[in-house]
């Protein structure tokens, strides 16, 4: 139908008869004459229609925009005025001959050109319009060519690709299910899963030794910028390795991606252990990008009568970290306010802050210098190696509801004073602990139950505080956004039984929802591991869009709706009799 697209003419086509198809991206009449800006999946070229050609100007006058045509005409050289080094065409034109008009279309919900002043609502109700435009046809041409990066390393490094079930047994993994009712089964569901952890875990039972999967993987859970209920992950398991081992290759296939597609060389990634990381920076996300980090000062105070530091200086759940902001001058007295309302929004009851005017300790000015010795304002000074100019704040109490406030103030500060340097910086986060308190004071897997401890800790596993135990657990973190997650996995039938106890599952428990996964490590299970990457959040970190919803073709909002196709619906009685499933009356 078309002999050449849009995109790929340029000057070396000049003189050539050519056809292409397309839609109107931009109609203009200029005195008569008629161009067209015509364009497909490779850009956009302008097509010049003169009255002189009867037919083709009579079918340009009725011509709007998204109208899809057909052009045949000769390609020529632009006037130099009217040359657009904003095209990849931009010096050359079609003067047409014949057009065809393959089909007409309503008004456009909104201007393809225009559509960052669109609400997103808006977009997604009318997705097939939205992903017209460059920027979302590019968005999802680079995850088409990081898919296939990742394929090619995989696979020339001996990883065979591995279906796994869609339709499973619910099993706890963090976040809620979304269940599937069984029609031949009555009373009884399938889960979608949320990875394909125990199934990649018994491909290595299998013998496989390398497995991989671009996995489709599903969580009913509350969602967020770089969340959907379902999406799409890079899964790698591996026989006989250890964590470096899996970090390595990991790391390499990284690296590879960013500099195929994006030309970007990223430097070999340094490792922080997550508690390093929890001190410095206040999460286990650092934006390495970002200069700034915490300094801990907790027995600074302790011998301090104030008491808003000094209680959680002498508390074991509690920390005091400093923040310094080089040429803190520049903050005003609003921005510290400013700052202190946004550390309130999680948590904090205040931001105190000390300002640097000089290098004695009566060129300090804050209001909290009155309730605070000498001896510790000059400990203060010291031990954070203070310079004039320099803004100091302060986060003090629990220790969680610091961290969590602190790193984001370390966020905002790097954006507001353009602190950020370079355009990628990744790390590891290493040696997770294994456990974590939830609200009701029972544990939790802080990975997932399936993850080994570290071997100096496995002793502790049998003693009163398994929140002190460490995992072989690591994630690969750029920019300040967890791309990947992994651990060497628990491969011995009785340590797995003991980490389903400390989470306080009973062994009839453990039998009826992990039995099957139980009997296959008493079949001769290698040590193994492995690690699976987000492959939407990353396609969204390498093109820079803010929502993981611009590097989806049909994405949900964040309540978990379908705005194109008005998912979820409802379904009819007779169906859901079928499912023996009963409709509860409001």
């Amino acid at each position: 139908m078309r002999s050449h697209h849009c995109g790929n003419l340029n000057i070396k086509n000049l003189n050539e008869e050519v056809t292409i198809c397309g839609w109107i991206h931009r109609r203009r009449d200029h005195g008569g004459v008629i161009f067209l800006d015509v364009r497909d999946a490779t850009g956009i070229v302008q097509v010049v229609v003169n009255p002189e050609n009867e037919e083709a100007f009579k079918i340009a006058e009725d011509i709007r925009s998204e109208y899809v045509i057909k052009a045949l005409g000769q390609v020529e050289g632009r006037p130099e005025d009217s040359q657009n080094d904003q095209l990849t065409t931009g010096d050359i034109e079609i003067k047409c001959s014949s057009i065809e008009l393959l089909n007409e279309a309503d008004t456009p919900a909104f201007p393809l050109d225009q559509s960052s002043e669109v609400g997103e609502d808006v977009r997604l109700k009318n997705r097939t319009l939205d992903l017209r435009r460059p920027e979302m046809q590019n968005n999802l041409r680079l995850k088409s060519d990081l898919t296939k990066s990742i394929r090619d390393y995989l696979e020339n490094n001996n990883f065979v690709d591995i279906e796994t079930p869609i339709l499973t047994k619910a099993t706890p993994e963090g976040a809620r299910d979304y269940l599937v009712p069984s029609r031949t089964s009555a009373g009884n569901f399938f889960a979608l899963p949320q990875s394909p952890q125990l199934f990649k875990q018994m491909l290595m039972i299998s013998g496989f030794d390398r497995y991989y999967q671009i996995a489709r993987c599903f969580r009913d859970e509350d969602l967020r910028a770089d969340r959907q209920p379902e999406f799409s992950q890079i899964d790698i398991e591996a026989s006989f390795v250890e964590e470096e081992d899996v970090m390595n290759f990991a790391e390499e296939m990284i690296i590879e991606s960013f500099e195929k597609i994006l030309d970007k060389k990223l430097s070999k990634l340094p490792k922080l252990k997550w508690h390093d990381a929890m001190e410095r920076y206040g999460c286990d996300k650092p934006d390495l990008r970002n200069p700034l980090q915490l300094i801990e000062l907790s027995d600074i105070f302790k011998k301090e009568e104030f008491k808003v530091f000094s209680d959680p200086a002498n508390d074991n759940n509690s920390r005091i970290a400093a923040l310094i902001v080089p040429e803190g001058q520049k903050i005003g007295r609003g921005q510290i306010d400013r700052y202190t309302d946004f550390v309130k929004e999680f948590g904090a009851k205040g931001l105190a802050y000390i300002k640097v005017e000089g290098d004695k300790i009566s060129d300090l000015a804050s209001p909290i210098l009155k309730y605070l010795s000498e001896e510790c304002l000059t400990n203060i000074m010291t031990s954070l190696k203070v310079k004039k100019g320099d803004l100091i704040f302060f986060g003090a109490g629990r220790e969680k509801t610091v961290n969590d406030y602190m790193s984001r103030l370390i966020a905002k500060i790097g954006d507001d004073l353009d602190l950020l340097k370079g355009d990628f910086a990744a790390c590891w986060v290493t040696e997770f602990p294994m456990f974590e308190e939830a609200s009701d004071g029972s544990l939790t897997s802080l990975h997932h139950p399936f993850t080994c401890p570290v071997e100096t800790d496995l002793e502790k596993l049998g003693k009163l505080n398994p929140l002190e135990i460490n995992s072989k657990a690591y994630d690969m973190v750029i920019n300040g956004v967890e791309i990947g997650g992994g651990s060497i996995r628990i491969h011995k039938k009785p340590l797995q039984e003991k980490v389903f106890q400390l989470l306080g599952l009973s062994d009839e428990e453990a039998q009826t929802k992990f039995g099957f996964f139980l009997k296959t490590l008493t079949t001769g299970c290698p040590p193994h591991g492995g690690i699976a990457f987000g492959l939407d959040r990353l396609a969204m970190l390498m093109v820079g869009a803010e929502s993981i919803r611009d590097v989806i073709a049909f994405p949900k909002t964040q309540s978990a709706l379908c705005l194109l196709t008005d998912a979820p619906g409802s379904v009819t009685d007779e169906s859901l009799e079928e499912l023996h499933i009963s409709r509860k009356e409001d």
